[in-house]
């Protein structure tokens, strides 16, 4: 009798943990985690994300809180990461903390034996994250039912004046106020300038917006032909197919085609917006 009820209670104990993910809003995935050197090490920040979302959370970068969730940390889980790895294999677990760094939840131990650190951590993490298949998360704050605290001071405010309601008397009154004094006054030329740009250039340009921009920050995602490049959100911007030099690619959005090529250490894509060549810089994090 008493193993069948050690049994039962070995099977809830992971229930009452996936039950209990529903209580929070948030996961906050680091932007660096402890073992690393960089921030973003073999793109694990942006695979934790991509998998949460995919999982149905709402998953936030450290250095990136919403406002809700900046203002009441224990909104959202940490997302701890536990690198067991050995000289022959990578092995990770992934732990949920609370505000109290409580663990909430933990993953099976996610196993690689790929020599590529890279290929490993990813093929590792994947495997821990069978554990989230069970669960159907759906968030249900746990304080949602509980009334509102109101405070009573008694004789503390005898009447709330309101505000005087605004009329057409009113608003021309505060017109009026506005003195047109030489100090407030300006000219400015309506002449029309003119404009190297032959008729319809100027309209194709700005049909056009720029895809991406310096201050964008791109994470490379290793595909069979080539990279992906995504942002935080994370959304796939630019795909790069591989081509016979290691360091230029084929490059293609949903709306524009051209190259990526690295130059002095730095990255650029070259596109032609109708018979226009441009030519932006990439942040590309390899």
């Amino acid at each position: 009798m008493k193993n069948i009820v050690l049994v039962i209670l070995l099977f809830m104990i992971p229930l009452m943990s996936h039950a209990q993910l529903n209580e929070y809003k948030y996961i906050i995935v680091p932007k660096k985690f402890d073992g690393f050197r960089n921030e973003n090490q073999y793109q694990t920040s942006t695979l934790f994300k991509y998998l949460l979302v995919q999982k149905g959370f709402e998953a936030v970068y450290d250095d990136a809180l919403p406002e809700d969730l900046n203002a009441n940390r224990c909104l959202g889980l940490l997302l701890d990461f536990e690198d067991l790895s050995s000289m022959f294999s990578t092995k990770v677990i992934l732990k949920l903390k609370d505000c109290n760094s409580a663990v909430i939840m933990a993953t099976e131990l996610g196993k690689s034996k790929e020599k590529d650190f890279k290929l490993a951590y990813n093929e590792a993490i994947k495997d821990a994250f069978r554990s989230f298949d069970a669960i159907n998360y759906s968030y249900n704050p746990k304080d949602k039912d509980e009334e509102p605290v109101t405070l009573r001071f008694k004789n503390d405010v005898k009447k709330l004046e309101e505000p005087p309601k605004e009329t057409p008397k009113n608003r021309k009154e505060q017109v009026a106020i506005e003195e047109v004094t030489p100090e407030r006054q300006t000219y400015k030329s309506v002449e029309p300038v003119p404009s190297d740009l032959k008729k319809g250039e100027n309209d194709m340009a700005k049909a056009t917006p720029s895809p991406m921009a310096i201050s964008d920050v791109l994470y490379a995602q290793e595909v069979p032909n080539g990279y992906q490049l995504v942002d935080s959100t994370p959304k796939i911007r630019l795909k790069l197919f591989k081509t016979s030099k290691p360091d230029q690619y084929l490059a293609k959005s949903d709306e524009i085609e051209g190259i990526v090529y690295a130059k002095e250490g730095k990255w650029f894509f070259e596109y032609y917006v109708g018979d226009q060549l441009r030519v932006e810089e990439l942040n590309i994090k390899f």
